[in-house]
């Protein structure tokens, strides 16, 4: 089963964009312009990182607004909201993994959930697996073999098909669980999730006392 939405490139990144930011850093929220457009070619948790233009993201927020998966807000900017959770009829951990499967492509359970937990908090492999498991069944993920190189399976999004190479065949069956022991990899991905916690704190900080840090490039 798909889903009934299919989303181009540039609509999934902006897509995705929407729902990092508005979990990561609600108080910037939402996004102008501007900073869709910032957000979009991020070097960080990208991949792959683009270098898309005003009028390219323009165009993508557009057709998310045609999907209803975007709406218009006004104060004195122009700014853009993300509605999956009305028209994809998801909840915001559900969100999560599926905005960063929309960024970053296929993973390995584990990393993604470190990288999830940027966004929102994961107790448990248990616990991302039963989201996991909804979406697959609602259609919006897959469950696919393990890179070359690897014993893990790893899950890739179908909001926008073919987004990612996938390099493995489509596995059947049920869901089976990661081993506990974590990989050196892994453990990396999580203490970077840890460190974009703490530069955010920092930066949230840094603006209350008046003093502005550098935006992701």
């Amino acid at each position: 089963m798909e889903p009934a939405i299919q989303l181009e490139p540039n609509e999934a990144r902006i897509f995705g964009v929407l729902v990092e930011k508005q979990l990561t850093t609600p108080d910037q929220y939402p996004l102008s312009l501007n900073a869709a457009i910032n957000g979009a070619n991020q070097k960080s948790n990208r991949d792959p990182v683009l270098s898309l233009e005003e009028d390219e993201v323009a165009a993508a927020i557009d057709g998310l607004e045609k999907k209803y998966l975007v709406r218009r807000v006004f104060s004195r900017v122009e700014r853009f909201q993300q509605n999956g959770r009305d028209t994809l009829k998801l909840d915001f951990p559900e969100l999560a993994i599926l905005a960063e499967l929309l960024m970053r492509g296929p993973q390995m359970p584990g990393e993604l959930r470190a990288r999830v937990s940027r966004m929102t908090e994961l107790e448990s492999v248990n616990q991302l697996m039963t989201y996991l498991a909804n979406l697959i069944d609602r259609g919006f993920v897959q469950r696919i073999g393990a890179a070359p190189g690897s014993r893990t399976e790893r899950y890739v999004q179908l909001l926008s098909p073919g987004l990612h190479p996938v390099d493995a065949p489509v596995l059947e069956g049920p869901l089976e669980m990661p081993p506990p022991r974590t990989s050196t990899s892994e453990q990396l991905v999580a203490l970077e999730a840890r460190v974009e916690r703490l530069e955010r704190h920092l930066k949230i900080l840094a603006e209350h006392l008046g003093e502005a840090m550098p935006e992701d490039k």
